[in-house]
């Protein structure tokens, strides 16, 4: 691509984002995330591929309907309390429309079956971009009216992302198609918390941009599309596949590594509430993504083949596994310490 024509693109995403953060109003919001929506879909279709074109359309078509429905959603409460601001809506009829509107924005469940395809066709750097950024200013609405939503059907939603996105990556082979599944699954978790305390899903927010982007950026470096492909990580640089099983295990939420801190300050929170059921079956989904997690990490260290072959060798001379971040990594996995912080 060219580099003005990407220059322009990246800048039109972080301007897109960057109008709906800043916005009180609800025209700007869907402004912004309309720019964000047309910013990436060049991007998306840079590689002029029959899936990457697929991908793009669905983007597109799925982005356009949660769009039209959150202007739907600010028209109809602005014609009930005569306000376009964001912080104003009382509404049921509203609230519910965005609270779908949002959730088809994000892809969480039952509005998620678009991320797992969108992803599969397109290249690493723009998976890492949709997983990430992308997920910024649906986001950042979803946290500033999330005393307003519908909190019974954010909490279905929750319950149904972590389960789906802890059982839908079980019989997935393909890396793009698992960082989608677990995408799902912790905006379940984001969701749930969301209507009680803010804070937290923003916490969970910024610890899951860290772990999704140092493994985006890892699997980049390995040119790891599938399962396969990871398996042979250990040969090409033990170091970094031993940096990929531990922000696996992140991901997975296992402790002591970070994943870990906001299930644990999420469930401390629901308790709190009494809503140990609830609760429970959040702990038990978490078991489902933890499980392929741990077999990803098994594929990583324990089914490498005993010999190292002459490609894996001039892997290791064309490529310099130090281009990954390591603040990235470590900050994925190693931020339990800070917990006190939080509680407090």
């Amino acid at each position: 691509m060219n580099p003005y024509a990407l220059s322009m693109l990246m800048s039109s995403l972080a301007m897109g984002t960057i109008i709906t953060l800043s916005s009180s109003h609800w025209f700007l919001a869907w402004m912004g995330l309309e720019i964000n929506t047309l910013a990436i879909i060049p991007l998306m279709t840079k590689m002029h591929h029959p899936r990457a074109t697929e991908s793009a359309t669905k983007y597109f078509l799925t982005q356009a309907m949660a769009s039209a429905l959150l202007l739907f959603s600010a028209a109809m409460n602005a014609w009930v309390t005569g306000e376009w601001t964001i912080m104003n809506m009382n509404s049921y009829t509203p609230t519910t429309i965005l609270t779908i509107a949002l959730a088809i924005k994000l892809g969480i469940a039952p509005f998620h079956l678009w991320l797992p395809d969108v992803l599969q066709g397109l290249d690493m750097m723009t998976c890492l971009i949709l997983s990430t950024w992308q997920k910024l200013a649906p986001m950042a609405l979803l946290i500033l009216t999330s005393h307003q939503l519908n909190a019974n059907l954010l909490t279905l939603m929750a319950l149904a992302s972590a389960i789906i996105g802890g059982w839908g990556a079980l019989n997935q082979t393909q890396m793009r198609k698992i960082m989608a599944y677990s995408s799902i699954a912790h905006l379940g978790w984001m969701t749930l918390v969301v209507s009680f305390a803010p804070g937290l899903a923003l916490l969970n927010l910024t610890i899951y941009l860290m772990m999704t982007s140092s493994m985006f950026m890892m699997l980049m470096t390995l040119n790891a599309t599938n399962m396969n492909k990871l398996s042979i990580s250990w040969l090409k640089t033990p170091t970094l596949a031993a940096s990929m099983m531990a922000g696996l295990l992140s991901l997975g939420g296992l402790p002591p590594l970070s994943g870990f801190l906001p299930k644990w300050l999420i469930l401390q929170e629901m308790t709190k509430h009494h809503l140990g059921v609830l609760s429970t079956v959040m702990a038990l989904s978490a078991l489902l993504s933890l499980f392929f997690y741990l077999r990803l990490s098994y594929m990583i260290s324990m089914t490498s083949p005993p010999n190292i072959s002459n490609a894996n060798l001039a892997w290791r001379k064309k490529n310099n596994p130090s281009l990954i971040n390591p603040i990235l990594v470590v900050l994925s996995t190693m931020l339990m310490p800070i917990t006190p912080m939080l509680l407090m």
